[in-house]
């Protein structure tokens, strides 16, 4: 297949209003296909803007690498929760609904996600609650439940960076619900994190807590912590955030992937 960007919806979309950005998905084909399994992206951006940095590099990345990988521009400010929760859960049942025509295993679905977009990739691994809008055709009578989470410099918690939660809940809006931590369970789906400790916008201490919940729930977990990185840096391969010793991160998922029977 080639390569195409699409609206989520075919018809209307939930929760929209005129003028508003319309949630899509753009697909980048494996080169030399080497995985069944595919990888979802969520860039980061507080939930106020998106960095391509985290979302288009990485499709590029990873499809350069033989694996089917789709970006999602999923709704932002002002559109708060539930939308954007809404967005990545379709986005999951969009590419489960045509696994057969990309040719990837429907249960081997990875979403990946940086700072905000580790929040959401964390919470659509975890909220399980109905959203407003779900059941507009039959693509949202399968399961959007992804089968593997990869979070980079995740916001996990309000203490961590609060801005995002303002934008996605609203100014005194209960945070509490859409924080992972208090949300996973043992079926929460296999992770992979990593973080800078070093990272000044997002305290690292989000990402310990969230790991060891998930290690108390026995879910299976690699977490990196690196000693040295900034925030944001995506592939941290781009003149402005390149950092040799983050680009390590990349090389670990794909063994990762591997392990986990991604990716040959």
């Amino acid at each position: 297949m080639q390569k195409f960007k699409r609206a989520l919806w075919d018809a209307d979309i939930p929760g929209y209003k005129s003028g508003e950005e319309i949630p899509t998905i753009e697909y980048f084909p494996a080169e030399n296909k080497l995985a069944r399994g595919c990888i979802i992206a969520f860039t980061g951006g507080a939930y106020q803007c998106r960095a391509p940095q985290e979302g288009i590099d990485y499709a590029e990345y990873f499809s350069k690498r033989g694996i089917d990988t789709f970006n999602v521009d999923y709704r932002v400010k002002p559109t708060r929760f539930p939308y954007p929760l809404l967005d990545a859960r379709r986005a999951v049942r969009y590419v489960r609904a045509n696994a057969e025509k990309f040719g990837i295993d429907p249960e081997k679905i990875a979403v990946i996600g940086s700072s905000a977009g580790g929040h959401l990739a964390a919470l659509l691994s975890t909220y399980k609650g109905e959203l407003e809008g779900e059941g507009a055709d039959a693509i949202d009578e399968l399961d959007y439940m992804p089968n593997a989470q990869v979070l980079c410099y995740p916001v996990l918690d309000i203490e961590g960076h609060k801005l995002s939660f303002t934008n996605l809940v609203g100014e005194g809006g209960d945070d509490r619900s859409v924080t992972p931590y208090y949300l996973a369970d043992e079926n929460t789906p296999r992770a992979f994190i990593w973080h800078a400790q070093t990272d000044a916008c997002v305290d690292v201490a989000g990402t310990f807590k969230y790991a060891k919940r998930l290690n108390e729930l026995n879910v299976p977990i690699e977490l990196h912590i690196y000693p040295t990185g900034n925030h944001g840096v995506g592939l941290a391969i781009k003149e402005r955030l390149s950092d040799p010793y983050l680009q390590n991160w990349s090389e670990h998922l794909l063994s990762w992937l591997r392990l986990n029977g991604w990716y040959n």
